[in-house]
């Protein structure tokens, strides 16, 4: 990672972590923002997968504008979202909750057939202590594997599903009442879709690895068992503390994330404490396949 990255004396991109994670300052995102502004940030995103805007105050009507000027605002399935708000959820847990969203490691909605690029998640109120959200750098997960497993992987493809998660009768469905944040199961969650396991990003060119436990349910064309082991494997190596970066919110933090490049986690040791987070997702394409070095 390099030194602070300074664009024209404005923003300002600052390493937070060695394996991912920058913090960008000197942008205001509760005014539009001019292209420099948004190639700035989108190249920090390319060189940390992961950054972090502190001390920001903004509206939602911002925080939409800004998920356009990402590239455009994609809907989250099997999640209500906000009233008169259709790209906006609210990610919430009261004090009497045990139960959090997103507590387990997982790319955001690779189950659909172009899941977001990009997520975009601003803080509202956060726990005094606890609370954090943990990213994995899948780049990093892929290019530390052994080439005889690396060409392996480049010829599979995996079937993503939301099915286990958010179908009828799946865990979030028999959990839903526990829970602030809103969800709405549904049969058509257990649609699937086949994806590469190491995917091309369309930017920088390098392949990640595309598996995640919520989502990825089996190789293509392998039995349950042999997937299993193959992806018990993956599962592990790819959220290595090597590879990882830890963000303390703060309120008025808002953070971007690769989802093209990365896992995430969302922590849940703040029982007792109320968090609260509104999120976007941008719209993104089809993953492709990563090509042969």
């Amino acid at each position: 990672m390099s030194a602070a990255i300074h664009t024209k004396e404005r923003l300002t991109v600052a390493p937070a972590g060695g394996s991912a994670g920058a913090y960008v300052t000197g942008v205001d995102l509760s005014r539009p923002n001019d292209a420099e502004e948004i190639a700035g940030i989108a190249k920090a995103l390319r060189d940390h997968l992961v950054v972090a805007l502190p001390d920001q105050t903004i509206s939602l009507d911002d925080l939409e504008r800004f998920t356009d000027a990402l590239g455009g605002k994609d809907i989250t399935p099997f999640v209500v979202p906000m009233e008169g708000r259709p790209y906006v959820i609210r990610i919430l847990k009261e004090p009497r909750e045990k139960l959090n969203f997103a507590n387990a490691w997982h790319t955001d909605l690779s189950y659909l057939e172009a899941p977001p690029s990009y997520t975009v998640l601003y803080c509202l109120e956060t726990p005094p202590a606890g609370g954090d959200t943990v990213w994995a750098n899948q780049y990093m997960a892929f290019d530390t594997l052994s080439a005889g497993l690396r060409d392996t992987l480049m010829g599979l493809d995996a079937v993503h599903s939301a099915g286990p998660a958010y179908g009828t009768g799946g865990y979030l469905d028999g959990v839903k009442d526990r829970m602030s944040t809103k969800i709405a199961p549904s049969k058509d969650a257990y649609a699937e879709q086949i994806h590469p396991v190491v995917v091309e990003h369309p930017d920088t060119g390098k392949p990640s690895l595309y598996v995640n436990p919520v989502y990825t349910q089996r190789i293509a064309g392998w039995s349950k068992a042999e997937s299993d082991g193959l992806l018990g494997h993956l599962y592990r190596h790819a959220v290595n503390e090597n590879f990882t970066w830890r963000l303390r919110w703060a309120k008025g933090t808002l953070a971007i994330w690769d989802n093209r490049c990365t896992q995430h986690f969302a922590l849940n040791d703040y029982h007792g404490h109320r968090r609260e987070m509104v999120r976007t997702s941008v719209k993104g394409a089809r993953p492709r396949a990563a090509r042969a070095s």
